[in-house]
């Protein structure tokens, strides 16, 4: 690798359509009021100049240094390369470098507030990469909502880069994205806002299950928002052998008795659901073993209490969640957030660092269903015997993490068939 992201100062989403770019509403910014040249809030400070810079990994202090790493030097590399394409892996930084891509149309909880907008959150992701993974990013905000156009972009910048991270790109243009750049590349393409959750979930529910003796089997599971995320977990905890999964949107249970649905939620109807509910979210809920929420919104106190005994609640909606854990407690036996403020933060960071670093330790071609579940075992796993209602899933800041989830994932690439190295 020829030079390093690094970070300078170190040495949940739509159900459907696009909706227009416009400021955050009033409060959502907070903090945004300057004194003078520099705004008020504290975060301010932190971005000025961005949170990454570019170094180089290898000295050009005089002639013979810059006679290698540059011309005439470095001819006989790129002949080398372009005889064997294979060779691009051990002598250019691509094997361990990952595009972080966004259109800037799902951003956090600020919805669609464009490409320059989304920088932050890029840049953001590329530190977690490198401090939690080790593994380098690039943040790259197209100016474009155009499928077409992303996926021919993506596809063309694809020779740079080991894999590809989609990021806050909104359902459920999300799905086909992803899906054809998988069909058209041979490395790893990610969309982390559905995998990166689905994996932490599934850890989530498994140390749960355990916690309180029953099996993934034995539960039925009702998941608030079928967007990017409330689709996948859904598909990936029926994948894990949850026994049933309910999925709810605005209107109410995706059911194939409704007329209204989208290509994606008429395929999420068909393999979801085999309760065979309708109805409202409050009314699905009634009997259920596990609340997941990816939606916002408030779900109401009986709605809860009506929930199965030793229910599990996991509202993940940021910064408020669906259900307050004060109320959570009140009846349900383990309760996970999205925050960081409460037990059990469900944060995708406990996973992407570790699936991509793995995938690019073994060359895989693409991220399998068997390597997901393989991290979030793996991250299920070190929770070990230290396992307690309030700590069913591992902090973020836990060194064991990424090495668990990294391992699991290269072990499971390799045993699909999938890794190159």
């Amino acid at each position: 690798m020829a030079a390093e992201i690094v970070n300078p100062r170190s040495d949940t989403e739509s159900d459907g359509a696009t909706a227009q770019r416009t400021p955050p509403a009033q409060g959502v910014g907070a903090g945004t009021a300057t004194d003078g040249d520099e705004p008020l809030h504290p975060a301010f400070a932190l971005h000025r100049g961005g949170k990454l810079a570019v170094r180089a990994t290898v000295p050009v202090n005089d002639r013979d240094d810059l006679s290698l790493a540059y011309t005439p030097g470095v001819a006989a590399v790129c002949s080398a390369i372009a005889e064997k394409p294979a060779l691009v892996h051990d002598y250019t930084w691509k094997s361990g470098v990952v595009a972080v891509v966004t259109d800037g149309t799902a951003v956090l909880g600020l919805g669609d507030i464009g490409p320059e907008a989304s920088l932050p959150v890029m840049e953001g992701k590329a530190i977690l990469f490198k401090q939690f993974g080790g593994v380098d990013a690039v943040p790259i905000a197209l100016d474009t909502t155009d499928t077409d156009e992303i996926v021919d972009t993506v596809a063309r910048l694809a020779p740079s880069f080991g894999g590809i991270n989609l990021e806050d790109i909104a359902a459920p243009r999300c799905f086909e994205i992803e899906r054809r750049l998988q069909e058209r590349l041979d490395i790893p393409v990610f969309h982390d806002d559905q995998h990166g959750t689905a994996v932490v979930t599934l850890a989530a529910l498994r140390n749960a299950a355990r916690l309180t003796g029953r099996s993934l089997a034995d539960l039925r599971a009702v998941i608030s928002g079928a967007g990017a995320a409330g689709v996948a977990i859904a598909k990936f905890l029926l994948e894990a052998g949850v026994g049933d999964v309910s999925v709810t949107d605005r209107k109410g249970v995706v059911s194939e008795d409704r007329d209204d649905l989208t290509p994606v939620k008429r395929e999420l109807a068909r393999i979801t659901n085999r309760a065979g509910l309708s109805g409202s979210l409050e009314a699905a809920l009634a009997g259920a073993d596990v609340f997941i929420g990816v939606s916002g919104g408030t779900v109401p106190e009986p709605a809860v209490a009506s929930m199965a005994d030793g229910a599990y609640v996991f509202a993940m909606a940021n910064p408020d969640p669906e259900v307050h854990p004060d109320i959570a407690h009140r009846y349900a036996s383990v309760v996970a957030t999205g925050r960081s403020d409460f037990p059990n933060q469900i944060n995708n960071v406990l996973a992407f660092p570790g699936i991509f670093a793995g995938a690019l330790r073994v060359r895989a071609s693409r991220i399998t269903e068997a390597m997901k579940i393989a991290a979030a075992e793996a991250l299920a796993g070190v929770v070990g015997d230290d396992l307690k209602p309030d700590y069913v899933i591992p902090s973020p800041f836990d060194e064991r993490v990424a090495p668990a989830v990294t391992e699991a994932v290269a072990v499971a690439a390799r045993a699909e068939g999938v890794a190159r190295a």
